[in-house]
């Protein structure tokens, strides 16, 4: 079974570490990189084949133009955002409008990552 590649761009460290635990306890999940800083996200998506990436976006409400940016370099990766608190989250695929994810938790991120790669499949 081919693994889900997931990249990780999350701050605060707390919730990263979650997200990290929570991806990496998943057997058919893999952690291909993690990154700090959401303009290091472009170069190391350029060099990590992913499938989803997850990012904490600096206004949970809006669109991250950083998920613009990904969505056009890499069409075939899914954008997940969570806000900071983890209470608002979004699931973002390229020529698609945004879906929401109702009441984000471990489980509804997880189930988010695998509809994607429904979606890539698809």
């Amino acid at each position: 079974m081919k693994k889900i590649k997931v990249m990780l761009a999350s701050r605060p460290k707390i919730l990263s570490d979650v997200l990290r635990n929570m991806v990496e306890h998943q057997p058919d999940m893999e952690l291909v990189s993690e990154v700090l800083d959401p303009i290091e996200l472009l170069f190391v998506a350029k060099k990590t084949p992913a499938d989803v990436v997850i990012i904490t976006p600096i206004n949970s409400e809006g669109e991250p133009r950083i998920c613009r940016l990904l969505l056009a370099e890499h069409p075939k990766l899914k954008a997940i955002t969570l806000s900071a608190k983890g209470d608002i989250a979004f699931l973002y695929q390229s020529n698609s409008r945004k879906k929401r994810i109702d009441e984000p938790s471990g489980q509804s991120i997880l189930d988010a990552i695998r509809e994607s790669k429904r979606l890539i499949i698809d």
